[in-house]
């Protein structure tokens, strides 16, 4: 994977959210950034005061799409040909950065050789998306002086999602639009401190700071420090373990702050898995859908309940201060996860959240300057920060890259796991609104939130809606080879003919049990993106 790419597989943006606002030309590929990340979409709109010029690659005409300049309405799943075919026109026009090329890569041949091989009027029949387009927006990326690219999950949760993501990079090193500020690639992070998860090691195969199991290196640092013996073997992925089945090795389960029931694909698969635990174990701040299956469920105190860290998409570390006692018997999590860890046999006799932050600090290098005592007298500070002295990184890759060269990986076309067909006619995306958040199990405990939006509606394109004879609000059943679902139609021109989107954030709409769980081979990612699904309208 390139450097470029490797930063992207930890999720961390290359450079930091205010500087959206300086960038001339901004590429936005999918992500609804006005729904899922409002204050990223606040510095997009600045950039666009200030004169910017905006590129949205979607399939969808979002609210952000109806503000570009350039809308690339792409077919599901054509993320990568698209990119493809705008390299071949930044090549074709002599708008290749050579001297960065030259300088801080290898393997550019290898892409090049590839990209002279593409059809560009086979692209645009692949992608839907007029040539004519595709070469304006190649264009007006590859001239800008300072140019981004933001994405989110509609670009990783594909089955090609790596490959998406190594294009994105190809794109951005051709075009020399990294390693200074003001450019770079930005992914947009799909919950808040799941950056600082990752960063921590909840991941299959890393210890904190991305320092993989299966070093000897790193393992025997981590078993010193931590006095065990650990394994060398990489743990499994969140869909090995959450749709196993009867047959999952994996027999005893706690879950924190995740509500798998409606968040993964299959999700049938995920309820029978869970049921099927001989134990199972729930930490969250409300009884959501997967706590109600627990034998035990511990509740957990809220962000405004307890004191630590959080790190976000921009990478930085910022502390959060209690602002008030744990209600009831509510507990942080740094205090559950001790508890049962010394009911388990191995006492953790930490004392205080800063006590944890200076073993941080200790073990995973990219936090080596972070302390509570500096956390509190700023605003946060962006890894890597490597020592006591060291202010923090605004922007990555300003000297080099992680692996030292950045890495062309040319990359082609992979069709998604499920197309649509005679059976099943219609594409399915799915997404988020801006009033709810995720599975809902915080904002739907909201009055205010719920009188904005408080059910899922299924959007469909005024052409597909007459072939059915839909009118909006009328009830529709949606059904793809897993299972079927009602909901209200609204019919809309966000969405082309052939498709349908809908949220997954309601219960009442468990979307997920639609979609697929076909993978991508590298990253284990779903593609929640795109299924095959049909309508019928429901008469009374």
């Amino acid at each position: 994977m390139t450097g470029l790419a490797t930063t992207f597989g930890s999720g961390a943006m290359t450079n930091s959210i205010n500087e959206i606002e300086q960038a001339e030309v901004i590429i936005v590929s999918g992500s609804n950034t006005t729904e899922a990340h409002p204050q990223v979409a606040r510095r997009i709109f600045d950039a666009l005061d200030n004169g910017a010029k905006l590129i949205v690659i979607d399939p969808r005409r979002t609210l952000l799409a109806e503000f570009a300049h350039i809308h690339l309405d792409i077919k599901g799943g054509t993320d990568i040909p698209l990119l493809n075919g705008m390299m071949r026109v930044i090549l074709d026009e002599n708008l290749v950065d050579d001297l960065f090329i030259e300088m801080r890569t290898e393997n550019y041949h290898a892409l090049r050789d590839m990209l002279f091989r593409l059809d560009l009027n086979k692209i645009a029949d692949i992608t839907g998306v007029a040539l004519e387009k595709i070469s304006a927006a190649a264009q007006l990326y590859a001239r800008a002086q300072k140019a981004v690219i933001c994405y989110c999950l509609g670009i990783t949760q594909h089955v090609c999602g790596t490959g998406n993501v190594e294009t994105i990079a190809n794109l951005a090193m051709m075009a020399g639009h990294v390693e200074k500020e003001f450019t770079g690639v930005d992914p947009l992070r799909g919950q808040n401190n799941v950056q600082g998860a990752c960063d921590m090691g909840a991941l299959p195969g890393v210890f904190p700071s991305y320092q993989a199991v299966n070093n000897p290196e790193h393992r025997e640092k981590f078993e010193r420090a931590w006095g065990v013996e650990l394994s060398p073997v990489p743990g499994l992925t969140l869909m090995h373990m959450t749709h196993g089945g009867p047959k999952s090795p994996v027999r005893g389960m706690f879950i924190m702050g995740e509500n798998p029931v409606l968040s993964e694909p299959k999700a049938n698969k995920v309820d029978q898995t869970l049921k099927e635990l001989e134990f199972l174990a729930v930490s969250d701040i409300f009884l959501s859908e997967t706590a109600q299956l627990a034998h035990v469920v511990f509740p957990a105190a809220s962000f405004a309940e307890k004191t630590g860290t959080f790190t976000n998409s921009e990478r930085r570390v910022q502390m959060v201060r209690q602002a008030i006692p744990p209600i009831g018997s509510c507990r942080p999590d740094c205090e559950i996860i001790m508890s049962i860890s010394e009911r388990l046999g191995y006492p953790m006799d930490y004392e205080s959240t800063a006590e944890i932050m200076e073993e941080i600090a200790l073990l995973a290098p990219t936090y080596g300057g972070m302390h509570h005592d500096r956390l509190e007298s700023s605003w946060g500070l962006q890894w890597p920060c490597w020592d006591r002295e060291h202010p923090g990184t605004p922007f990555l890759h300003k000297y080099y890259f992680s692996r030292g060269l950045g890495q062309f990986i040319p990359t082609t076309h992979q069709s998604p796991g499920e197309l649509p067909d005679d059976d099943y006619p219609l594409v399915l995306n799915t997404g988020m609104v801006y009033h709810q958040y995720r599975t809902a199990t915080m904002t739907r405990n909201s009055v205010t939130l719920n009188r904005e939006c408080n059910e899922a509606v299924l959007e469909v394109n005024p052409q597909d809606a007459a072939s059915y004879n839909i009118r909006t609000d009328d009830m529709v059943k949606l059904s793809s080879r897993r299972g079927s679902i009602t909901l209200k139609a609204q019919v809309t021109e966000q969405v082309g003919a052939g498709s349908v989107y809908t949220t997954f954030h309601f219960t009442e709409a468990p979307i997920n049990e639609l979609t697929v769980d076909t993978k991508d081979p590298k990253s284990k990612c779903p593609e929640f993106k795109v299924c095959a699904v049909k309508m019928e309208k429901i008469t009374t």
